[in-house]
């Protein structure tokens, strides 16, 4: 049984994310609105996510653009904070986010109790930020060195907006990673968040790593989650829950009930599965 069994209660969860608004020191920051327009933004979205009926959430500061690979303090101490306000009402297993910085989510991970991360743990990429490093070795020691073993990782291993510099093989990438670090789960992406995830590509992964745990990472919506789900572990969903599936707008309660039934209707095959 993989660990997201156990801890979402169901086989090929769907975990939605909670994107919060722009945040101090962020360029579109609400300076009248302050943190408390972030803080009702976010638990608007969440408890019409937990209402709607997704099996886990994950905050980030999705809308801090353009992203740091280096966060500064107030960006993990604003998300600290509302992720502390709201602690009393989120009814479901949760994960943090802080794009894109690995060690950032470990401390914010350990600070809010979460049960989970997801972040670019391996790699070196040409991105929209940059040449993008990774140092997997010194964040994985970091992550013993806080007390946060206990903490899942999944790594994305074909991160939005961005190219391996090696010519790589997405097989050889899946391989290698789960050999020298051991992930708990990895996504696969397509170029930015609600752009589809490659079914093939994620197969392909799948294929090559059996058993660890695939997440779709992007653009899983009621159109595409049976192909999706027929070959992934499980789904990181946010735009498509959105009001009319766009990736700015609020969280919209009955599409997150419409893609809900449909999850859990399909999946009900693989729990049968997996039961007998």
């Amino acid at each position: 049984m993989y660990w997201t069994q156990e801890l979402f209660g169901t086989v090929k969860p769907i975990i939605a994310m909670c994107h919060l608004q722009p945040l101090p020191g962020d360029p579109n920051y609400d300076n009248v609105g302050g943190m408390q327009k972030v803080l009702d933004a976010a638990r608007f979205d969440l408890l019409a996510l937990q209402e709607g009926g997704v099996d886990g959430v994950m905050f980030s500061n999705e809308f801090s653009l353009p992203y740091l690979t280096k966060v500064h303090a107030e960006t993990v101490a604003a998300m600290a904070r509302i992720i502390g306000e709201l602690k009393r009402e989120i009814t479901i297993p949760f994960g943090v986010n802080v794009l894109w910085d690995p060690t950032a989510s470990l401390d914010l991970a350990v600070a809010t109790d979460a049960k989970f991360v997801r972040e670019i743990f391996t790699g070196v990429y040409g991105s929209d930020f940059g040449i993008w490093n990774t140092n997997c070795g010194e964040t994985i020691r970091h992550q013993h060195a806080i007390g946060a073993e206990g903490v899942k990782l999944i790594f994305n291993i074909l991160p939005e907006a961005a190219k391996y510099l090696g010519d790589r093989d997405i097989r050889e990438v899946a391989r290698s990673t789960v050999f020298n670090t051991k992930p708990n789960a990895v996504c696969v992406s397509g170029l930015v968040a609600g752009t589809g995830t490659d079914t093939q590509k994620i197969k392909i992964v799948k294929q090559a790593i059996p058993d660890t745990v695939v997440f779709a990472n992007t653009g899983v919506n009621n159109d595409t989650l049976e192909a999706q789900l027929s070959v992934s572990d499980g789904a990181i969903v946010a735009t498509t829950f959105k009001k009319d599936g766009v990736f700015e707008n609020p969280v919209d309660v009955n599409r997150v009930k419409e893609f809900m039934d449909h999850a859990k209707k399909f999946r009900k095959q693989f729990d049968l599965k997996i039961s007998t």
